[in-house]
């Protein structure tokens, strides 16, 4: 692990003092969708699910509480933060997230208005929770497409348009992590960055993280152990780190 005296890349000095450090002292800014997840976190009412990815290692079977999926899928807030910051940092405007589930992350990434969130969800269940909070906070900047991320993802990304940064935390597989990767990889902008989430689930997941930053077209990238991010800058020099939140 490193701190900002041993970074010398004048980006990723920057990078980490304006948007990785201090990253867990309290928000108010997002207290509202702070509140949804309390209220998601004691709801009981069970839904049917399906595991379109990896199979949930938290859940015997299909049919589960909203209250226990939120404690288990949900991005803890600290990160929920840290994808706003760097959609921010990177003044994203195009943005694309695999994996609503139940719409949390989503809002911090629609946060800033100027922003266009696209985001990719298979399980009605979790699109119906999430489009509740989306019309509760007016946000008109989060375009939901429904289905199978497999068969979506690739009919979305036929338009030329440029994403400047994309969550990936659906699949949590090495060859849809891949897949997906290729996909979205050919769509990004000069100084577009790609969110691995989850590098650490499974020896799958960390065979496809070691091989994403390496890949040709990641030109930086920071292990930050929960989630790993992918830089796209040619001017950045495949510098890597690892940090601590």
């Amino acid at each position: 692990m490193v701190d900002e005296h041993s970074i010398h890349s004048p980006f990723f000095f920057d990078f980490y003092n304006k948007v990785i450090k201090e990253i867990n002292i309290d928000n108010k800014e997002f207290s509202d969708y702070e509140d949804i997840r309390q209220k998601l976190l004691m709801n009981t009412t069970e839904v049917a699910m399906i595991d379109l990815g990896a199979k949930s290692a938290y859940f015997d079977n299909d049919n589960r509480t909203l209250s226990k999926i939120a404690a288990s899928s949900l991005s803890p807030a600290p990160y929920c933060r840290l994808y706003q910051r760097i959609a921010a940092y990177i003044e994203a405007s195009q943005i694309l997230e695999l994996g609503t589930s139940m719409g949390i992350t989503t809002l911090y990434l629609a946060h800033d208005h100027h922003t266009n969130v696209t985001t990719f969800e298979g399980n009605s269940p979790m699109i119906n929770v999430a489009l509740t909070h989306f019309e509760y906070f007016d946000k008109k900047n989060i375009n939901l497409i429904e289905g199978n991320i497999d068969t979506t993802l690739a009919e979305f990304l036929l338009k030329p348009t440029k994403i400047h940064l994309a969550l990936m935390d659906a699949n949590h597989r090495y060859e849809p992590t891949i897949r997906y990767f290729n996909l979205i990889s050919r769509r990004m902008a000069d100084k577009g960055v790609i969110i691995v989430d989850d590098i650490y689930y499974s020896e799958d997941m960390k065979r496809a993280w070691q091989e994403l930053r390496k890949h040709q077209l990641v030109y930086g990238s920071a292990d930050l152990f929960r989630c790993g991010l992918l830089f796209f800058d040619p001017a950045l020099n495949r510098q890597h780190y690892s940090w601590s939140m």
